[in-house]
């Protein structure tokens, strides 16, 4: 008895959940989705028991694909693709990647290996509850950050501020930065990143419970603080948040949806901020900002 399965992946831009999955609901196939929460890419696998049923529904999505595009189905990819029988459950992770950051900096989940290079720091994290696995927009521009500013002279403290997954602070303590410091003011992410220092091997950092709005970090204030928060928290808390950085040190704004950057950046550079730099992914816009 054959076991696998013959899989189609359909990776969905649609934006909107239902649309491919009722799609493929008229095709009276059987298929399964996936969302990825922090990326909002969607994924859907049909299956077939036999290599000729995986043929012919092939042909019937790509011509479903565009009989339905007027309707706003947006299918960027279509991939067939084998699984054993017994690993159907686990068919989400084919959805993740490495992510390379740089030569110095690498973002992998526990399931893949990767080449390790000469001074190559790797951060282990699987996708879960919490915010932060390399793959948003967001994310991917703070890890940038810290690695390039890694070994900077005058930059080794860092501050992660809405920690999440504790991504950003472990690419840190990894890349040499010391003394790291991370809170969020949600419980659960605090236990997550907890899991995922101890997973790659950092006992140098203790993630904590805290609101950006109140909380207080070291009195010698930090070289580099990435402050991966939604761009309306980013202002109100301002005021908080620049005590935190010293004089002549960095900031990430991150979080921040491009139709609001402007805004956010005006707010600290109205506090004695120069911008260093920004970058705009998809519908996000990120920046680098400097104390005075």
């Amino acid at each position: 008895m054959d076991d696998m399965l013959y899989c189609i992946k359909l990776v969905d831009e649609s934006g909107e959940f239902d649309l491919a999955a009722e799609m493929l609901a008229a095709l009276e196939v059987d298929s399964s989705s996936f969302e990825d929460k922090e990326t909002g890419r969607i994924c859907h696998t049909v299956y077939a028991t036999d290599p000729e049923t995986a043929k012919e529904n092939l042909e019937r999505i790509t011509a479903a694909v565009k009989d339905w595009e007027p309707l706003g189905v947006r299918i960027s990819a279509i991939e067939p693709f084998e699984l054993r029988k017994e690993d159907w459950a686990e068919v989400w992770k084919k959805y993740f990647d490495v992510i390379p950051i740089s030569d110095t900096l690498v973002i992998k989940p526990s399931w893949l290996d990767v080449e390790l290079k000469p001074g190559m720091a790797v951060v282990e994290i699987d996708p879960g509850m919490s915010f932060g696995t390399g793959q948003h927009a967001t994310t991917y521009y703070c890890l940038k950050a810290i690695d390039r500013l890694a070994g900077k002279p005058g930059v080794e403290s860092m501050l992660d501020a809405g920690c999440g997954s504790g991504i950003l602070s472990i690419a840190a303590a990894l890349r040499g930065y010391a003394p790291v410091d991370a809170f969020d003011n949600d419980p659960d992410a605090v236990r997550i990143a907890a899991e995922n220092f101890e997973l790659n091997h950092i006992d140098t950092v203790t993630p904590v419970v805290g609101d950006a709005a109140v909380w207080q970090g070291r009195p010698e204030q930090y070289d580099l603080v990435c402050a991966n928060i939604l761009g309306h928290l980013l202002i109100a808390f301002r005021e908080n948040i620049v005590t935190w950085v010293r004089p002549g040190g960095y900031l990430t704004l991150a979080g921040i949806l491009s139709t609001e950057f402007d805004r956010v950046a005006a707010a600290f550079t109205e506090l004695g901020f120069t911008e260093v730099d920004r970058e705009t992914l998809r519908e996000w816009t990120s920046g680098l900002f400097r104390k005075a």
